[in-house]
């Protein structure tokens, strides 16, 4: 069943599955009202989405002339229809609460940056800010309604599978039941409270809307997973004890969330880099290489993290324009490159990166991504990578070679031919530095009279005979979702535990 729903999340970009999820819920909550389960009237809920989409759009849009930059209409569309969902639903009486939110929400975008990084959450601090400012316009998050609460979970949870972020939304609920319980004790001094204070929260409030779609938006969350565990209970601090008061001013959940993103800036910053292309070169039949010139001086990564990349163009297709891509160089490089597979037919994304010529810029944001190397490279590894997935490798490698590191590393790198094969001339120089590669085909009929590699899929016999002492090794995985979730079975049906297994992980993955 998980492999079907992987199967599926794995053709959509984050950003599209976003927008979709919360068009099924302002559907569901129209048919919920047309049937007398929600006291709304339908007509009001489509009214107020239709003013808030309308509003962001033509805010964002001044707002993209006044500044001269290009616009991402996929999120002007993610923050109305939150909007939607959190403004009360009283038309006429709330429409001008819910158009000038919309109005905030975009000028945050473009005015609440550091080094043109959006600071705020647009949807939270907009509804946070007009609240402080008139206190009588208040977010409801009418979404969070018990009879909502199954769609909200349906679609939540399919929407923390597609990003990962189980654990960080897990943290978020975990410290919210702790410090709500505790805080229920203190009021209440009865055991009975708490259980009280849990039930009203989880059927009568968005607690979970806010964890699925509030916390986990990337652009405003730490980058790493130990960072993003902290932010989420500080959040759920916050977000549990309202009667707490800042300048008397309580903790509602988008000024618990505004907070949290100061805070989440604090402990991992991170930039919006306009980068002009300065080569780009053909490595296979179908893979190119991309090399941008940072807007940074000395922008500090890791080797095997990764980037989001925009790419502004007409007649954007289903998949949006944007894609995250591992970064393939090193940090010792003085370029920042992309490793690039084109499928046919092409998403309008991947045609518009294919004819970008040198001197032509694309936006390159959110560097994140625990798939690095260890702290202590004596340790003995195994990298595994298929077709593409090899880039975050060749990153590794190549600052492996140019600090001149002793390690002991085996790569298996899988490919269906021989022209796949990518980064060979990195590969064979870092035997000096103890990384031995062992190439394999999967295609059968077209392997090579003087192949000297292994043929075939990876099995659990062969990694035991190309792996000596497998079980103590250390494994990164790398590849399509699916590719490395079959290879992470077939590690542990081999005897090597999970917790020594890493995967690499890309939120917004489509490979189209």
């Amino acid at each position: 069943m998980l492999r079907v729903i992987d199967e599926f999340l794995n053709k959509i970009t984050m950003y599209r599955f976003t927008l979709y999820y919360l068009i099924f819920l302002i559907g569901a909550a129209v048919l919920l009202s047309v049937f007398g389960f929600l006291n709304y009237n339908p007509l009001d809920i489509l009214i107020n989405s239709f003013a808030a989409v309308i509003a962001c759009y033509v805010a964002n849009h001044v707002f993209a002339k006044i500044f001269g930059v290009s616009t991402n209409v996929e999120s002007v569309f993610i923050t109305a229809l939150i909007l939607a969902l959190i403004i009360p639903v009283k038309f006429p009486l709330n429409l001008m609460f819910i158009v000038g939110a919309s109005a905030v929400a975009m000028a945050a975008k473009y005015l609440l940056t550091v080094e043109k990084r959006h600071l705020f959450n647009p949807a939270a601090i907009s509804v946070a800010a007009i609240s402080i400012l008139s206190p009588t316009h208040n977010a409801t998050w009418w979404v969070g309604t018990s009879v909502m609460l199954p769609f909200v979970l349906a679609g939540g949870m399919l929407l923390i599978r597609k990003t990962q972020s189980e654990k960080m939304v897990l943290s978020f609920l975990l410290g919210f039941l702790i410090f709500s319980g505790v805080g229920a004790i203190l009021n209440y001094g009865t055991l009975g409270s708490i259980f009280h204070v849990w039930q009203l929260s989880i059927l009568h409030t968005a607690l979970f809307f806010f964890a699925f779609v509030m916390l986990t938006e990337p652009l405003t969350s730490p980058s790493r997973k130990k960072l993003k565990t902290y932010y989420a209970y500080f959040v759920a601090l916050l977000y549990a004890t309202p009667q707490i008061r800042l300048f008397s001013i309580g903790f509602s959940p988008e000024l618990a969330l505004s907070l949290g993103n100061i805070f989440s800036y604090m402990i991992s910053p991170n930039y919006r880099m306009l980068m002009p292309l300065k080569w780009k070169k053909q490595l296979s039949p179908d893979t190119l290489e991309f090399a941008f010139e940072p807007s940074i001086k000395d922008l500090k990564f890791l080797p095997g993290q990764y980037l989001e990349w925009t790419l502004p163009h007409k007649n954007i297709d289903s998949r949006g324009n944007r894609r995250y891509f591992s970064i393939s160089s090193s940090p010792t490089e003085a370029e920042i490159r992309m490793t690039v597979k084109f499928y046919t037919p092409s998403s309008t994304y991947k045609k518009e990166l294919a004819s970008l010529n040198p001197g032509k810029t694309i936006i390159a944001a959110s560097l994140s991504g625990d798939f690095v190397l260890p702290k202590d490279l004596k340790i003995p590894l195994v990298f595994i990578a298929g077709g593409v997935g090899i880039a975050p490798f060749r990153s590794m490698i190549a600052y492996i070679i140019d600090k001149n590191i002793q390690t002991d590393i085996i790569l298996l790198y899988t490919n269906r031919t021989k022209e796949d094969i990518l980064f060979k001339d990195i590969f064979d120089r870092a035997v000096q530095q103890g990384v031995r590669t062992v190439y394999n085909l999967t295609d059968l009929k077209s392997i090579p009279l003087d192949w000297q590699g292994t043929t075939g899929y990876i099995t659990k016999e062969s990694v035991q005979k190309q792996i000596p002492g497998y079980q103590d090794r250390t494994y990164y995985l790398s590849g399509p979702q699916l590719m490395v979730q079959n290879f992470e079975r077939t590690l542990i049906d081999s005897g090597v535990k999970k917790n020594k297994i890493k995967t690499d992980f890309f939120p917004g993955y489509s490979e189209k």
